[in-house]
C-alpha cells in the first residue's frame, strides 16, 4: 500500500510528464511549421522570382522595341483582339488582381492557366503601347504560381491562401525591386484595415529571395533620387498637407473613372472584340492628337521626369488617368499600380510648383500618396517611399500618405477589397473613442526620447529639459488626463 506521501509524489510526477509532453509537442509543432514555411518560401521565391524576372525582362524588351519602332503602336486594336480571343478560347473570365484577392477570402483556387495568359496578354499590351502597368499583372502572375505550388505539395485551405500571398509578394518584389513593401503589400491589400500576420515569414523570405534573384540576373531595382528636400517647417508641412489632400481626392477620381469607363463599355460596347477595337483606336487617336508617346506603357518616364527633374506638364496626370481607364477596362491586361504612380507623381510635381514647394519632393510624396489612396495600403506605401526615395524626405512622405489615406474614403481599385469595409468601419467607430488621446500620448513619448538624440541651441532649455520636451510632457499629461476624465464620466453614467 502506497503512503500519502508516495501518492503525492506519483501524482506530481504524472503532472510533470504531462507538462513535458505538452511543451514538447508544442515546440515540435512550432519548429516543424517554421521549417515547412522556410522551405516553401524559398521554393516560392526561386520559382516566382525566376518567372517574374523573365516577365520583367520581356516587358522591358517590348517597351524598348516599341520606342524604336513606333509603327507597332498602330497594332494596339489587333493586340486587343488577340487577347480577347485567348481568354475566350480558354474559357477564362479573368478578374485580374481582384480575382486573386477574392480567391484568398474564398475556397477557390487561382487557376494556373492565369499565369501564362497574363504573361502573354500584358506583353502584347505593352508592346503595342497600351496605358497599363506591370505590377498588377505580376501580382496575379505570382498568385497563380503560388496557388499551383500549394496544390503541388497538397497544402490545406488556410496554407493554400498563405502561399498565394507568398507568390504575390515574390512577384511584386522581383518586378519592382522593393522587397519590404512587397512583403507587407500582399498581407495588407487583401482586406482594408486587416493585416494577415500569419503570412509574414513566408512573404518576407520569398520577397527577399525573389528580389535578389532578379538583381542577380541583371534586373536592378528602381530608385528615384530626390533632390532639393526642404527643411520641415510649419509652412512646408502645410503645403505638403494641401498636396496630400489633393492626392486623396484624385485617388477617388481615379477609381471612379475606372468604374465609369467600365460601365460605359458594358452599356454601349458589350461585344468584347468591338470593345477592344474601339478602345485601341481611341488610345491611338488621343495619343496622336496630344503629339507625345509619354502616356504609352506604364509611365516610368513620366515618374522619372517628375521625381528626378521636377518636370511635368499641367495635364499629364489627367491624360494618363484617362488613357489608363480606357485601356484597362476595355480588356487589355497589365495593371493600374504604376499608372497610379505616374498620375500621382505628375500631379504632385505640378501642385508643388504652383504652391512654391519643391516639385521633386511633392512628386515623390504624391506618388506614394496616390498609391495608398487607391489600394488602401498605408504601411506598404510608407515602405515603398523609403525603398524608392530613401529616408531624407520621410516626414513629407508620411504626411502625404496619412492624409491621402484619411481622405480617400476607402475607394479601391479592387472591389472585393471594399466588401469588408462595412465591418472595418464599425470597428473603427467603436475604437475611435480614444484615438486622439492615444496619438498624443504616443507622439509625446516618442518625441521626448528622440529629442535627446538631437541638439538645437536655438530651441533653448529649462531645468535641463528642452522646449520640445516640455511640449511633449504637456501632451502626455493632457492625454492621460483626458482618458481619466472620460473614464470617470463613463463610471458616473454620463
Amino acid at each position: 500500500m502506497q503512503t500519502e506521501k508516495e501518492k503525492g509524489l506519483s501524482i506530481g510526477s504524472s503532472k510533470k510528464k504531462i507538462l513535458i509532453k505538452y511543451y514538447y509537442e508544442r515546440i515540435r509543432r512550432d519548429v516543424t511549421n517554421f521549417i515547412k514555411w522556410m522551405l516553401l518560401a524559398i521554393l516560392t521565391g526561386l520559382v516566382v522570382g525566376g518567372a517574374s524576372s523573365a516577365f520583367a525582362a520581356c516587358i522591358s524588351a517590348a517597351t524598348e522595341y516599341r520606342n524604336s519602332h513606333l509603327w507597332v503602336f498602330l497594332c494596339l486594336p489587333l493586340a486587343g483582339i488577340v487577347i480577347v480571343f485567348m481568354y475566350e478560347r480558354l474559357g477564362r473570365q479573368d478578374g485580374g488582381t481582384n480575382q486573386v484577392l477574392s480567391t484568398i477570402k474564398s475556397k477557390d483556387n487561382v487557376p494556373f492557366i492565369s499565369a501564362p495568359l497574363i504573361f502573354i496578354s500584358t506583353l502584347l499590351t505593352h508592346l503595342t503601347g497600351g496605358s497599363a502597368g506591370r505590377e498588377g499583372a505580376s501580382i496575379q502572375f505570382g498568385g497563380s504560381i503560388g496557388s499551383w505550388l500549394a496544390k503541388l505539395v497538397h497544402l490545406d485551405e488556410t496554407d493554400h491562401h498563405v502561399m498565394i500571398m507568398c507568390g504575390m509578394s515574390a512577384a511584386f518584389a522581383a518586378v519592382f525591386g522593393t522587397p519590404m513593401a512587397a512583403a507587407v503589400f500582399a498581407m495588407e491589400v487583401v482586406s482594408v484595415g486587416v493585416m494577415y500576420y500569419a503570412a509574414l515569414l513566408p512573404c518576407v523570405i520569398a520577397s527577399i529571395i525573389a528580389a535578389e534573384f532578379a538583381t542577380g540576373v541583371g534586373l536592378n531595382p528602381e530608385t528615384f533620387p530626390v533632390a532639393r528636400i526642404p527643411q520641415l517647417s510649419v509652412e512646408s508641412g502645410l503645403k505638403m498637407a494641401v498636396i496630400a489632400a489633393g492626392c486623396g481626392l484624385l485617388s477617388i477620381l481615379f477609381c471612379v473613372a475606372l468604374k465609369a469607363v467600365s460601365g460605359i463599355y458594358g452599356k454601349y460596347l458589350k461585344n468584347p472584340y468591338l470593345r477592344v477595337c474601339v478602345a485601341g483606336c481611341l488610345v491611338i487617336g488621343i495619343t496622336m492628337l496630344l503629339g507625345t508617346g509619354d502616356y504609352m506603357g506604364a509611365g516610368n518616364e513620366l515618374i522619372a521626369k517628375a521625381v528626378e527633374q521636377g518636370k511635368a506638364r499641367p495635364l499629364d496626370f489627367l491624360w494618363k488617368m484617362i488613357l489608363t481607364a480606357i485601356t484597362m477596362r476595355a480588356g487589355y491586361r497589365g495593371g493600374e499600380i504604376v499608372p497610379a504612380f505616374s498620375v500621382g507623381a505628375t500631379f504632385g510635381c505640378v501642385a508643388g510648383g504652383l504652391l512654391g514647394f519643391s516639385p521633386e519632393v511633392a512628386a515623390a510624396a504624391s506618388m506614394v500618396a496616390l498609391f495608398c489612396g487607391v489600394t488602401n495600403c498605408p504601411i506598404a506605401s510608407m515602405l515603398i517611399s523609403f525603398e524608392l526615395f530613401g529616408f531624407s524626405g520621410a516626414a513629407y512622405y508620411l504626411i502625404a500618405i496619412s492624409i491621402s489615406y484619411a481622405l480617400s474614403g476607402y475607394y479601391s481599385l479592387y472591389k472585393d477589397q471594399i466588401r469588408q469595409d462595412i465591418s472595418i468601419k464599425r470597428h473603427i467607430k467603436k475604437k475611435w473613442y480614444y484615438t486622439i488621446e492615444t496619438y498624443l500620448l504616443t507622439y509625446g513619448m516618442i518625441r521626448f526620447v528622440l529629442e535627446n538624440l538631437r541638439y538645437d541651441a536655438v530651441r533653448g532649455s529649462m531645468m535641463g529639459i528642452s522646449t520640445s520636451q516640455w511640449i511633449s510632457l504637456i501632451m502626455i499629461i493632457l492625454s492621460i488626463g483626458s482618458v481619466c476624465r472620460r473614464k470617470i464620466r463613463k463610471l458616473k453614467g454620463e
